[in-house]
């Protein structure tokens, strides 16, 4: 459960309404998910280590000429290569221990699959942002220790949300809290100097920008993922659970499918646009499966147009998880994707046609048309399970005909034990998979369900039967979509609202220090009208007033009144001010607005979809400052990354700094408020 955490920088009355501060899961705690998520830091850290071996080797490699110091080396890099081999298969045994996400009820159902969170590093906001503070806005940063303290605590607990809607919420305010740290501190022209670090969720390996775009991307990511393990965790006994089960996977799937859509080029493999399009599938098919075991969680009736709609909605998960399965095994998803994963998915397809195929058989072998039954109807929903009816038959014959009804019914029996079979051996052939005893047991009984109903079946005519049993085609009634992310629903305060107004006190726009403008007593009218929202603006100045003697300039916008901070202030609010004071001295200040030309840094990422065994950390360089563009640029160094360039080079090296071109790019204005932009990109 989450903590109510009072922020530092807020009155102790205020925490009851920002329901955003709270503490995450204690890691330390010995659950088996906690296990699980440290088991994970611990494997990313070793797979770092290895991989930086393997770098260093093939660097070494490429520069020597000295044969023994080669055959040395090509030693060593078998021996760490076989290192990440088994590296990454610990990896995968944690992305497949599906058990531990399991409702803790006892269930007779096929487990489902989770994603694991991804892990990042620490990242200490402090000096940057109070740098910052000072430089841009000119203001005291030691004011704002307790809200930058707030934010970072709050992103510790982000790395350890709880299970369920607290923790989904805490996720999502940090991710809307970062669209204000954005645009309050994070300029278009130069980079921060915060770096962000995560771990690719499936190879483990790091990726390390300073763009805080790879932070939001990740966020998201963990939204997702959070959605699944709520799914998993639901009780599929009850139908509340299997509704809030299909409710999460569609949220887990929607946020999936607004990453792909939103981070177009993402240096991380577990967050590019092909892995991410194979888990919106496989959580939509998650979904589909909730939906059928909702349907037949009352039990099936052993009735005529139940057996016709059970038949056609189970073909239907049987269906979509083939389309899983299928993208499971497409470059460049095959190579990174649990091969677990893939064999459940296969094993899933094959154990739904084969119910498909048992129910068909139940309604040809125990129900014949009887004279009060309505002849059109069952012809009509016979039809429908078929995209063609086999060689020589029609739907109404087969109804009428006792002995082609058991002949057509003992042909579905004989796929669906082949179906059922062939879920077995691909689960014995998986070693990760055959350790699920409950996986083991549904697909056997499930077989030797099958298997007696064909022996109850009359046999003397089985070697003249030649029909093959056609498939059965899909249909639901339950269409299964993505439900998009409602970040609206969730409010959020900025941290840093002490600034003033986001449309005006943002890192896009300079302005010059604070000016105090001292107006003597009994100076009469103030020569100058105000307008605007907050904060006011100076217009229709007199150039002959105090104030404008005093420095005082057309365009300028008040902050202050006599001491008293009105960044927040309309215009009626600050005239009260000014009249308040009287005759007496008054005293302002004001800021003024600084144009200047934004210029971009580039940025560098190395995820390519035709490099499927690049891994990146990728230190983004500073620009210096702005070239003319009618001179030469001179050669910069960008990055250090880890990757290869090609396939034919050898997998993921350290490459030295390669020299390019500096150019600056012109960035797309977001607006104030931008949290996101559909064009945001990682590089």
């Amino acid at each position: 459960m989450t903590e109510t955490l009072p922020p530092r920088g807020c009155p102790a009355a205020e925490p009851a309404e920002d329901g955003y501060f709270r503490k995450g899961c204690n890691p330390l705690a010995e659950t088996g998910r906690s296990k699980l998520q440290n088991q994970r830091a611990v494997l990313n850290q070793q797979i770092l280590r290895a991989v930086r071996m393997r770098a260093g080797a093939e660097n070494l490699l490429r520069a020597t000429t000295n044969n023994k110091v080669r055959e040395q080396v090509l030693l060593e890099l078998s021996f760490v290569n076989s290192d990440l081999q088994i590296l990454k298969e610990e990896l995968e045994g944690l992305n497949i221990s599906v058990e531990v996400y399991q409702n803790a009820e006892e269930t007779f159902s096929i487990p489902l699959v989770p994603l694991g969170l991804k892990e990042t590093k620490e990242v200490d906001f402090t000096l940057p942002l109070k740098d910052f503070i000072l430089e841009h806005y000119s203001e005291d940063s030691s004011e704002y220790e307790d809200e930058i303290a707030d934010l970072m605590d709050l992103r510790q607990a982000c790395r350890t949300p709880s299970r369920d809607e607290a923790g989904i919420e805490m996720l999502i305010s940090y991710f809307l809290q970062l669209g204000y740290v954005e645009n309050r501190f994070f300029p278009p022209t130069r980079h921060m100097g915060v770096l962000f670090t995560w771990y690719d969720s499936f190879t483990g390996v790091p990726v390390c920008q300073q763009n805080l775009l790879l932070e939001k991307a990740s966020i998201l990511f963990n939204i997702g993922a959070l959605y699944t393990q709520i799914g998993t965790r639901c009780n599929r006994q009850t139908q509340a659970g299997l509704e809030n089960a299909v409710d999460a996977f569609q949220k887990a799937a929607g946020v999936l499918s607004y990453l792909k859509e939103t981070f177009t080029h993402t240096p991380s493999y577990d967050m590019s646009p092909a892995m991410l399009n194979v888990l919106v599938k496989m959580m939509l098919a998650q979904a589909q499966e909730c939906v059928f075991e909702q349907i037949g969680l009352s039990g099936i009736r052993n009735e005529f147009f139940t057996l016709v709609k059970m038949t056609q909605e189970v073909a239907k998960v049987g269906e979509v998880y083939l389309l899983v399965n299928t993208a499971m095994n497409q470059e460049p998803v095959k190579e990174n994707i649990p091969y677990s994963w893939s064999k459940l998915a296969q094993i899933k397809s094959d154990h739904y046609k084969a119910l498909a195929h048992y129910f068909t058989a139940t309604i040809l072998c125990d129900h014949e048309l009887q004279p009060g039954d309505d002849e059109d109807q069952q012809e009509k929903a016979l039809s429908q399970l078929y995209d063609h009816m086999p060689e020589g038959l029609m739907a109404l014959a087969v109804l009428k005909d006792k002995v082609r009804r058991k002949q057509l019914g003992k042909a579905h029996l004989r796929q669906a034990i082949v179906y059922h079979e062939e879920a077995l051996r691909v689960c014995g052939l998986c070693k990760k998979l055959r350790n699920i005893d409950v996986l083991q047991e549904v697909l056997t009984a499930a077989h030797k369900r099958s298997l007696l109903k064909y022996a109850q079946q009359e046999t003397e005519d089985d070697f003249l039967s030649l029909i093959q049993a056609p498939d059965v085609l899909p249909k639901t009634e339950h269409k299964i979509e993505t439900i998009a992310p409602q970040f609206s629903k969730v409010k959020v305060k900025d941290f840093f609202h002490k600034l003033g107004p986001l449309t005006v006190f943002s890192a896009k726009q300079r302005w010059t220090a604070p000016r105090t403008i001292r107006i003597p007593q009994g100076a009469g009218e103030l020569g100058f009208h105000l307008k605007g929202g907050s904060p006011v603006q100076i217009y229709c100045l007199d150039p002959v007033c105090p104030a404008a003697s005093m420095g005082l300039k057309e365009g300028d916008y008040i902050v202050s009144v006599g001491g008293v901070d009105c960044k927040w202030l309309g215009v009626n609010e600050v005239l009260e001010k000014l009249r308040s004071v009287g005759e007496q001295a008054l005293e302002i200040k004001v800021i003024s607005c600084q144009d200047t030309a934004a210029s971009l840094h580039s940025k560098s990422a190395t995820y390519s979809v035709g490099m499927q065994k690049t891994y990146s950390l990728i230190c983004l360089a500073m620009d210096e400052d702005k070239i003319d563009q009618t001179k030469k640029a001179p050669l910069k160094l960008p990055f250090l990354s880890w990757g290869t360039k090609n396939r034919q080079k050898a997998a993921s090296t350290l490459c030295l700094p390669s020299a390019v071109a500096g150019s600056s790019q012109t960035k797309k204005k977001l607006l104030p408020f931008t949290l996101l932009n559909t064009e945001s990109s990682l590089y």
